[in-house]
């Protein structure tokens, strides 16, 4: 038996830093949203409990730190069968160090893909504890849609999918620079709850008709990444990029979780793809798309 999975990929429309634990992790307040654009999958099952994994490319990893691959060996794990194999076959089109959830959606993909391969028929919220264990964004990618996330990613409530105005295009750049994960807490200022909350509230507040069309959460003023003070001086071709995808017309943009990618939303598509023309010398990814959902 062989299946393909597509593993979307992930913006932060919203994304502040609320606390440092006492065991060194941050709270985090954060509206997650898979995107159209990601990597592909295929699985064929095997019965000898060999587990393989494959690429299109040659990745700067090896196989065994690839997050597909501990996805495949925690869920053999927690199904408690050594005999559950797969050859797993990783088309990987998605940057990395790109701030767009890349390995973390290859491994939420896994996840559901062996779950059906080995007939397992775990509900998505065990994945999801699972998929908790191998890295922050993977739980909300099991399912993927749109979630507000709290935490280090892992508490999700889940919400009536986001949809951008019609007409609108959502372009995402990668810059040629990727940021640490360290560049990026290293002098993020912790902004406490309020800002958060009072987030939270907007969207709790909006009418049937402003949550349906994304309303509040969507308008110009409401996107923020808190993480763009720590990076952006640390990686000006990111700041840069910024500048660019607003100097060409975006009603917004924004850097992507922590980092390098940055997005625009467009009203118009035409704007849309003369700026992903104008921005290719200056990227290693792009791709003019649009939010996804089930």
């Amino acid at each position: 038996m062989t299946m393909k999975e597509f593993a979307p990929a992930k913006i932060n429309l919203f994304l502040d830093v609320i606390r440092k634990r006492e065991d060194g992790y941050h709270d985090l307040g954060t509206l997650f949203q898979t995107v159209d654009v990601g990597d592909t999958l295929e699985f064929a099952s095997r019965g000898d409990g060999k587990i393989t994994l494959s690429y299109n490319k040659p990745q700067e990893y090896p196989v065994e730190s690839d997050l597909v691959y501990k996805a495949a060996l925690a869920l053999r794990a927690h199904a408690g069968n050594v005999e559950l194999g797969a050859d797993i076959y990783l088309e990987k089109v998605m940057p990395l160090g790109a701030g767009l959830g890349g390995g973390s959606a290859d491994a939420a993909a896994a996840l559901r893909a062996l779950n059906r391969l080995w007939n397992l028929r775990l509900p998505p919220a065990e994945l999801e504890r699972i998929g908790a264990k191998l890295g922050a964004d993977v739980p909300f990618l099991v399912r993927g849609g749109s979630a507000f996330a709290e935490g280090i990613g892992e508490r999700l409530t889940f919400i009536d999918p986001l949809d951008l105005p019609a007409g609108e295009t959502l372009l995402i750049a990668t810059p040629h620079d990727a940021v640490p994960t360290k560049d990026a807490y290293a002098g993020v200022p912790k902004s406490g709850p309020d800002r958060w909350e009072a987030y939270k509230a907007a969207w709790a507040g909006a009418t049937a008709a402003e949550r349906s069309s994304g309303g509040r959460l969507l308008d110009s003023g409401s996107f923020f990444n808190a993480f763009e003070v720590s990076v952006f001086p640390k990686h000006p071709l990111v700041a840069a990029l910024k500048d660019k995808i607003l100097g060409l017309g975006a009603r917004v943009s924004l850097m992507s979780g922590s980092g390098a990618s940055v997005f625009g939303i467009f009203t118009d598509v035409s704007k849309a793809k003369a700026a992903a023309e104008a921005l290719e010398p200056y990227s290693r990814y792009l791709a003019l798309t649009k939010f996804w959902h089930c």
